[in-house]
């Protein structure tokens, strides 16, 4: 091969890295994505991919190999298995068009935040106006501020500017709003949505399953470092999130046997057309899906709680448990969530009435329609 050849082939493999990553092939694939440390098995397998525009939901519990996902992913650890991010390998994409902002991120602290953003966008050939970048983390008022005096939640708020200050085609944020409070969760969330309205990749890390839900189109949950359900969160909640709930809270009175098999007896003389939820949820009320085979009643620590209820049939219930002679302080009715099908899919269980504590299955396993790994 002769010197302008060579340079030809070059420029060639320098022309495909910039265009990598475009049209509708996907941004981030991983295929048998594997590490270990020692003999700690962080990541088993994971196969994944983000389409363009996407803002795609990591979820999981902890130890679950998320934090070790996004820097094999980053190209700031090596693991075994094919990825593949913006077309080329992790370590050779251009920077300018990744942005990352880390679960642990300690910037100086004796700088301010318009210094801060400003620094870190000078690292880049190409960096969005400064001013422009606080007002969307709702930093602007406080941009003076030295980083060290700032709250909690408005640090996250800066460090999440100096993520998003080059203007990525591809962003990471892991626990982007861990302390921060509404009002900055609201600014946050909006600015994710309008980066995705205008073509930027998402990858989201989080526990904040309601944060996951609104933001997210897809969905992957990750447990004992593989992937056990992936999709869209209305999916998710449909095919794992269990049915429409009652908490009907009888002031610490705990029910027996007898009371709660009286209150479901009275429940099938009433008129319940409109009681049985479905098996998928009957998420938001849309009323599709399998029917199921009716309310279930059960005993909780401070009451009762009907599975399978719908908030049109919230009167039959009320009727049911007036026919049982059972008197009730409030009603909670709740629809599945992603919480619910993170913590079935988990294996875990919550109870806000038995002390609003998390607990783990013996086996560890998921129950049987739970779909575990």
């Amino acid at each position: 091969m002769n010197e302008t050849t060579a340079r030809s082939a070059v420029d060639a493999d320098a022309a495909d890295a910039d265009t990598a990553g475009t049209g509708d092939a996907p941004v981030v694939v991983g295929e048998g994505v594997r590490k270990s440390y020692g003999d700690v098995v962080a990541l088993d397998g994971v196969d994944l991919t983000v389409d363009p525009g996407e803002v795609f939901g990591l979820i999981g519990p902890n130890g679950a190999g998320k934090t070790t996902l996004v820097r094999a992913l980053t190209g700031t650890t090596d693991a075994e298995g094919s990825i593949t991010v913006l077309g080329s390998s992790p370590d050779r994409v251009d920077p300018q068009r990744i942005g990352l902002l880390p679960q642990s991120f300690d910037p100086p602290e004796r700088l301010t935040a318009r210094e801060l953003v400003g620094y870190y966008g000078g690292l880049y050939d190409e960096a969005r106006e400064v001013e422009a970048v606080l007002r969307d983390v709702g930093m602007a008022d406080d941009a003076d501020a030295w980083y060290e005096t700032l709250s909690g939640g408005q640090k996250r708020r800066t460090c999440v500017a100096t993520a998003v200050v080059n203007d990525p085609d591809l962003l990471f944020l892991d626990e982007p709003t861990t302390g921060i409070d509404p009002a900055g969760r609201r600014s946050i969330h909006r600015l994710v949505e309008r980066l995705a309205a205008a073509g930027t990749t998402v990858f989201l890390t989080s526990h904040a399953m309601d944060e996951v839900e609104r933001l997210a189109d897809r969905v992957a949950l990750l447990r004992d470092g593989g992937v056990v359900a992936v999709g869209a969160p209305a999916d998710l909640i449909a095919e794992h999130g269990g049915r429409p709930r009652l908490e009907v809270d009888l002031d610490g009175s705990r029910l027996d046997d007898e009371d709660v098999e009286a209150v479901a007896g009275a429940l099938e003389k009433v008129e319940t057309a409109t009681v049985a939820g479905t098996e998928t949820g009957a998420v938001a009320g849309a009323g599709t899906g399998t029917p199921a085979d009716g309310p279930v009643v059960e005993s909780t620590a401070d009451g009762l709680r009907v599975l399978g209820v719908r908030p049109e049939g919230i009167g039959a219930v009320v009727d049911a448990l007036g026919a049982a002679g059972v008197e009730f302080e409030s009603l909670t009715w709740a629809e599945p969530s992603l919480e619910d099908v993170y913590l079935r899919l988990t294996g875990e269980e919550y109870s806000p009435r038995a002390g609003g504590g998390f607990s783990r299955s013996p086996s560890g396993a998921v129950d049987e329609d739970g779909g575990g790994r």
